[in-house]
């Protein structure tokens, strides 16, 4: 017990200290991840946009094209790009927004973590979700890269909205549904949960805020209808799948509503995409083909045992906020007796919700950028479960912190260098300038 308590008041006495170091680490892994990455065709999509208008002030209604239903509408995936090329004329000018966007993301969620659970908590949210590959991983010109922000400011939107009327909270909540809109099709997410909430009765809407924020996010769309109506290559793709495939397919098939339901509870986990592992060939470790084998089986060895091993927590977790949500899920509960923590684990049955809706809705089997809205509110059962543990038991974070901490910081220092999207041998600047001069 006494070793359980040092342990713990070593944790809040260097609270301050191990935040920092803990963010700084991830803005180090943040900015190899970047300068390693492959370009494909999803980022040199955002790449011409965004060059083109920046340099000839040519900017397009839509986005990058999705995998059945046409383009992304809007100018959003093209300002991301254009705007911070317009105040610096680099590629990293773009490329560190999109770091500084993920740093604020992590702010907002951590700003609502300190007001609902202790400092040790702090730290394995951090580590949990700032040191997280899935999250790590977007560090590229992608325009699932942004959501994770939108993801955060409607929660955090919402939080405040759970105690007053605000013209400013309400405008940001649906704003952060709108610009999503213009990244990504797996929008409706947040727009099922905003939903979920209003029934639920747990959020006041400030219809002034709300109807100010749907004509800022129509009038934005403006020009991408007017294309619309002329332009038929971004109202679907030309593929069989395109024709084949419809609104509602999902939950026909049920299979890709299941495979949606794998992703929550790996989001959690440490079995991260097969992104990470299955491209690693390990040729930087020695010259002989037998050595470069023997590493790269090990590792995925290592890789799926605690990935598939981490999955058991996950599940004790998500069965603990079960327990916790389960009787106030319908409104004939109220709201009077909702505090911060139990309204956290109704706004994660919205999102469970919303996996649900959405992947019944989809015309295709959903892959893990799909649901990266979904990737931060995945970790927070966790949080409460380990909350749990330190309120009735000698249980010590201390360690499990550390070894985490450890471990994600090892796996992505081979995954930013070696993997199926990033390597040590590619250079980001070189080649978005080779793309941009060819």
């Amino acid at each position: 017990m006494q070793t359980s308590h040092t342990q713990e008041t070593f944790l809040t006495r260097h609270f301050h200290l191990l935040f920092f170091i803990g963010v700084a680490i991830g803005l180090l892994l943040a900015f190899m991840y970047a300068d390693h990455q492959i370009l494909t065709n999803d980022q040199t999509q955002m790449i011409d946009r965004g060059y083109l208008a920046a340099h000839q002030g040519v900017w397009s209604s839509h986005g990058n094209v999705a995998s059945s239903v046409g383009n992304v509408p809007g100018y959003l995936s093209t300002a991301v790009i254009a705007l911070p090329l317009m105040l610096w004329d680099s590629p990293w000018s773009p490329m560190g927004f999109i770091i500084i966007l993920h740093l604020l993301t992590f702010l907002l969620l951590d700003s609502i973590v300190k007001k609902v659970f202790d400092q040790r908590i702090r730290l394995l949210f951090l580590v949990l979700f700032w040191l997280n590959p899935w999250f790590l991983f977007e560090n590229r010109f992608y325009n699932p890269a942004f959501l994770f922000l939108f993801a955060a400011l409607h929660f955090w939107s919402a939080y405040h909205m759970r105690e007053y009327k605000s013209f400013f909270y309400t405008f940001l909540h649906l704003l952060s549904i709108g610009m999503s809109m213009q990244l990504h099709y797996s929008w409706p997410i947040l727009a099922v949960i905003s939903a979920y909430l209003f029934y639920r009765g747990i959020i006041k809407v400030h219809w002034l805020g709300f109807f100010t924020a749907a004509a800022v996010i129509i009038i934005s769309l403006i020009p991408y209808f007017q294309e619309y109506l002329t332009n038929d290559t971004i109202k679907a793709r030309p593929d069989k799948a395109g024709d084949e495939r419809y609104i509602g397919w999902g939950g026909v098939h049920v299979y890709p509503v299941l495979k949606a339901f794998v992703y929550w509870f790996r989001y959690a986990s440490f079995l991260f995409t097969n992104k990470l592992v299955l491209g690693a060939g390990f040729e930087w470790v020695s010259s002989v083909e037998m050595i470069q084998k023997a590493v790269m089986y090990l590792y995925r060895a290592i890789f799926f045992t605690v990935g598939v091993g981490s999955l058991w927590f996950v599940w004790k977790a998500n069965k603990y906020t079960w327990r916790l949500l389960r009787p106030y899920i319908l409104r004939s509960h109220g709201r009077d007796d909702i505090d911060a923590k139990r309204w956290i684990t109704l706004y994660i049955f919205g999102v469970l919700l919303a996996i649900l809706v959405s992947a019944s809705l989809s015309p295709i089997v959903f892959v893990h950028w799909h649901l990266l809205l979904t990737f931060d509110l995945a970790i927070f059962p966790l949080l409460f479960y380990a909350q749990k543990q330190l309120e009735t038991s000698s249980f010590s974070l201390t360690k499990p912190i550390f070894f985490i901490a450890a471990y994600l910081i090892v796996i992505n220092l081979i995954a930013s260098h070696d993997s199926e999207r990033f390597s040590y041998k590619v250079d980001f600047a070189q080649q978005t300038l080779e793309r941009v001069n060819h």
